[in-house]
C-alpha cells in the first residue's frame, strides 16, 4: 500500500499509536506528507496579502473580498460542519517576505494559501506551497508566466493575465489606430512577459515595436520615458506598469497633456490604483469586472461588500476584491464538493470548475484550464466614464471577449504539471 493510500482512520490509529510509544501526544507524521486533525477543529487559510510596497492598497482590497467569502460560509455553518478561521501577515510585496510568511503559515498549520498581486511574490509563495502540497489560490498576480513557466499543481490562478489583455485589445488597435508601438514595461517578471505578448501579438497583426523601454519597480518620476514618447512619436503607447507606478505615470501623462495622442493601452488597471485618482484616467484598459456591469447578482454582491467593508477608503469593490471573493468561494465550494480536505481531491474538484455566467456575474461562463490552472474568463476593455451617474462611476464598458477568444496559447505549452500521485498530501 502506498503512503498515498493510507486512510486517514488508518493514519490515525497509527499516529496514535506512534505518539504513545513516543510518549507525546499529537504529533502525526511524516509532517509534510500527511497532516491530519481532529475533525471539529476549525479549517484553517493562510491569507499571504501585501499590506504595504507598490501593490499595498490593492493587497489589502484582496483581503477584504477573500474575507467576505470566508464570512459567508461560517454565516452558513462553515464548511463540511467546520468552521473556518484565517491568519494573515504583511508579505510587503517582495519575494523574499512571501516566501517567510508562507513557511509560516505552514508551520503553523494553514491547510490553504490565498493572495497575490505581485507575480514575483506569487511564484515564491508557489515554491513553498508546492514543496508541502499547500493548495494556494493566486488571487491577482497577472504574468503570464504564473500559468505558463511557474505554474503548479497546487496554484490555481484567478485573474486574466498580461495575454488574455493583450488579445482582447491589440489586433483592433493595430487595424484602426496606427502599427507603430512602444512598449513601457515594468522591469519585473509581470512586466516582461506581458510585454512579450504584447509584441507578438502586434507583431502577428503586421505592427511594429518601435522601442521597448524598461521602467524599474517603484518608479514616481516618468519625465525621461515620456519624453522618448514624444520623440518616437508612436501610434500607441502599450503600458505594463503597475501599483503605485501607474498612479505616478498617469498623473504625469496628465500633467503633460500626452493623453490624447499617441492612444495608449494599458494592460490591466487594478480598481485600488484607479480610486482616488479618476481624473488622470486615460486610455484604453482592461479589467475582468465592474460594479456597474448590468448583469444580474451585481447590486446585491455591491451592497453586500459594502456592508461588510463597513466603509473603508475605497467605496465599492472592484476587481481586484472580486477575485479574491471569487477565488475563495470556489475553493470552499471544491471542499464540500469533495467531502473533504484531502488536497488532492480538491485539486481534482478545482480542475473540473466550470461558473456559469450568472453565478460569476460576468457575460460569459468561466472555466478552469486543467491544463494551466488559469480560470479562463469573460475579458472587459474599458475607458473613463465622461458621464459618470455617481462619483464611482469611472468606467465605460467598451466591450466584452468570451473566455475563448482570448486564451493564453502559449501557456500550455511553458506549463509543466507534475502527476498528482506526486504531489505531498494534505489532510486538514
Amino acid at each position: 500500500m502506498s503512503e498515498r493510500e493510507v486512510s486517514r482512520r488508518r493514519l490515525l490509529q497509527g499516529s496514535a499509536t506512534a505518539a504513545a510509544l513516543a510518549g507525546v501526544g499529537s504529533f502525526f507524521g511524516p509532517w509534510h506528507h500527511n497532516r491530519a486533525y481532529a475533525q471539529s477543529k476549525p479549517i484553517k487559510i493562510g491569507l499571504t496579502c501585501d499590506a504595504s510596497g507598490q501593490y499595498g492598497n490593492s493587497g489589502q482590497d484582496d483581503l477584504r473580498g477573500i474575507r467576505m467569502a470566508i464570512a459567508e460560509a461560517n454565516a452558513r455553518g462553515g464548511v463540511l460542519g467546520r468552521k473556518i478561521e484565517w491568519i494573515t501577515a504583511d508579505t510587503e510585496t517582495t519575494p523574499a517576505t512571501g516566501t517567510r510568511i508562507a513557511e509560516r503559515f505552514v508551520r503553523e498549520e494553514a491547510a490553504f494559501l490565498i493572495g497575490a498581486v505581485h507575480s514575483g511574490v506569487a511564484n515564491a509563495i508557489t515554491q513553498v506551497a508546492a514543496k508541502h502540497g499547500i493548495i494556494y489560490l493566486n488571487t491577482n498576480s497577472s504574468a503570464p508566466s504564473e500559468a505558463g513557466e511557474n505554474c503548479s499543481r497546487v496554484k490555481f490562478v484567478w485573474d486574466g493575465n498580461g495575454s488574455n489583455f493583450s488579445k482582447a485589445a491589440v489586433r483592433n488597435a493595430v487595424e484602426s489606430i496606427g502599427k507603430n508601438w512602444l512598449l513601457l514595461t515594468n522591469d519585473y517578471v509581470w512586466g516582461h512577459s506581458t510585454s512579450n505578448a504584447t509584441k507578438a501579438l502586434v507583431e502577428a497583426a503586421g505592427g511594429r515595436i518601435v522601442d521597448n523601454l524598461l521602467v524599474p519597480q517603484n518608479t514616481r518620476d516618468f519625465t525621461s520615458y515620456l519624453l522618448k514618447v514624444q520623440q518616437l512619436k508612436p501610434d500607441v503607447v502599450a503600458t505594463a506598469i503597475g501599483g503605485d507606478d501607474i498612479k505616478a505615470l498617469r498623473t504625469q501623462v496628465a500633467q503633460l497633456k500626452l493623453d490624447g495622442k499617441p492612444a495608449w493601452i494599458n494592460n490591466q488597471q487594478d480598481w485600488p490604483d484607479i480610486w482616488g485618482q479618476p481624473d488622470t484616467l486615460f486610455g484604453v484598459f482592461g479589467t475582468t469586472w465592474y460594479h456597474k456591469l448590468a448583469l444580474p447578482g451585481v447590486p446585491e454582491f455591491v451592497a453586500k461588500w459594502k456592508a461588510a467593508a463597513d466603509g473603508g477608503a475605497i467605496p465599492v469593490p472592484g476587481n481586484v476584491s472580486y477575485n479574491g471573493y471569487m477565488a475563495t468561494r470556489e475553493l470552499l465550494r471544491a471542499i464540500e464538493r469533495a467531502g473533504s480536505t484531502n488536497n488532492i481531491k480538491i485539486i481534482r474538484q478545482l480542475e473540473a470548475l466550470r461558473i456559469p455566467a450568472e453565478d460569476r456575474m460576468q457575460h460569459f461562463e468561466a472555466y478552469m484550464d486543467p491544463a494551466t490552472h488559469q480560470l479562463q474568463q469573460t475579458i472587459y476593455l474599458a475607458r473613463r466614464n465622461v458621464k459618470p451617474a455617481d462619483p464611482t462611476d469611472l468606467y465605460e464598458i467598451l466591450s466584452w471577449t468570451r473566455p475563448q477568444d482570448v486564451v493564453d496559447e502559449a501557456a500550455a505549452g511553458k506549463c509543466k504539471l507534475v502527476p498528482h500521485d506526486q504531489v505531498p498530501t494534505v489532510d486538514a
